[in-house]
């Protein structure tokens, strides 16, 4: 007998069977939870408003960040104020005498603390990233307060704008995507972000101090899959906007060359949008009546991610797969950290030829573009407080 939904091109074999009743429910939860995020259903794909802006893409994205922010409630909200105290006021903050420098953060630290609270506050729900992580917090020197942050992790295996730019072949992307990162989180926090200074932020990642942090976490180590020693040369960095096209990334040079590349945009696929609470029932469902399709032992005998969860339950519930096409397509950006980033890339050469970007130097050049000029015109960053950034504190339970 047919099983629900393998009509709609179900991949997977169920490892028990689900009622009726239970597959009904979680359908019309899944229908009722787009519809309220803002998404337009016609029974076989989703779509968007045709007059929506960034506006209304955060408005896509809350319920999920909302999600997100409940869930850490529990093991956050008594550090909050201690947290707090890393958010500058407005009058706490000199432009001309801003020294930034970078801090990687360490498990189980306070600042392992501070990067994920600081995260919360993202207008789109942040990832914990996948597979190798490297995170940085970025400090005020002249009053110790937090300017900003950025995470890095193991990149997607197949990236259309990317790949494309690169040039690669199959066999060099296997071979060489191990020199490439994806930057997960990136920006400025306020006040700094009044200033501009998620410019700065973005401008950080293709520092010295990102490469050699790398270099020495994972120089020497086994990659998982073909069991090879990593020789820790981080070649390139990618990022894709927020919400759709970029204001803060575009135009961000130093001497003269691009940092951030524009490249293409997403394809528009995820599923943040099933991230609003209802992940945790699709997820229970796929563990009762799926069977995860882990290509590589060692990657465990579980789902491989979220994305093949959601992919393997829609079907039996009798929705299309495409419904992980959100439709929301993100601006992709490279960071190439050598002049010959792309031969390195193809195979073509072996030996790098770095950029070198000292911090100093590009705060030098971030100073001088943009920040002074932006801290003359716009005052609002001196009305900040920091109270106001809290989540949880003096708020209604």
């Amino acid at each position: 007998m047919e099983q629900p939904g393998t009509t709609r091109g179900d991949d997977s074999e169920m490892s028990s069977i689900a009622s009726q009743p239970e597959i009904k429910t979680l359908r019309k939860k899944v229908i009722l939870s787009l519809q309220k995020q803002g998404f337009i259903f016609d029974g076989d794909k989703i779509g968007l408003p045709d007059d929506i802006d960034k506006e209304g893409i955060r408005h896509l994205h809350h319920e999920a960040v909302q999600t997100r922010i409940e869930r850490s409630r529990e093991g956050l909200i008594r550090r909050e104020d201690r947290l707090l105290a890393y958010i500058a006021a407005g009058r706490e903050v000199e432009p001309d005498r801003i020294c930034p420098f970078l801090v990687q953060v360490e498990p189980d630290t306070e600042n392992e603390l501070l990067f994920r609270y600081a995260s919360l506050h993202w207008s789109i729900p942040v990832s914990s990233g996948y597979g190798r992580r490297l995170r940085f917090l970025v400090f005020d020197g002249s009053n110790g307060k937090l300017i900003g942050l950025f995470g890095l992790g193991d990149p997607v295996f197949s990236l259309a704008a990317r790949d494309k730019w690169i040039g690669w072949d199959k066999e060099q992307r296997r071979s060489r995507l191990k020199h490439v990162m994806d930057a997960f989180v990136l920006g400025a926090v306020p006040p700094y972000s009044f200033l501009l200074c998620g410019k700065l932020v973005a401008m950080l990642l293709t520092s010295n101090e990102v490469r050699e942090g790398f270099k020495k976490k994972y120089q020497g180590q086994v990659s998982l899959i073909k069991r090879k020693n990593l020789d820790g040369r981080l070649v390139l960095i990618t990022t894709t906007s927020a919400l759709g096209r970029s204001s803060i990334y575009n135009r961000v040079n130093y001497d003269g060359r691009a940092l951030l590349e524009p490249i293409g945009y997403t394809s528009g696929s995820g599923e943040f949008h099933f991230s609003n609470g209802l992940y945790a029932e699709l997820s229970q469902f796929a563990t009762l009546h799926c069977e995860p399709t882990a290509k590589q032992k060692r990657w465990g005998t579980g789902f491989r991610n979220r994305r093949e969860i959601v992919r393997k339950v829609l079907p039996l519930l009798g929705l299309p797969q495409e419904l992980i096409y959100h439709q929301v397509k993100r601006e992709v950006f490279a960071l190439p950290l050598a002049k010959n980033t792309y031969k390195f890339l193809r195979g073509e050469h072996e030996r790098m030829q770095w950029y070198d970007m000292p911090t100093h130097a590009i705060f030098e050049q971030f100073k001088d573009r943009w920040l002074l000029g932006r801290a003359e015109r716009d005052l609002r960053y001196l009305n900040f407080k920091p109270e106001s950034y809290a989540l949880w504190l003096n708020k209604e339970n």
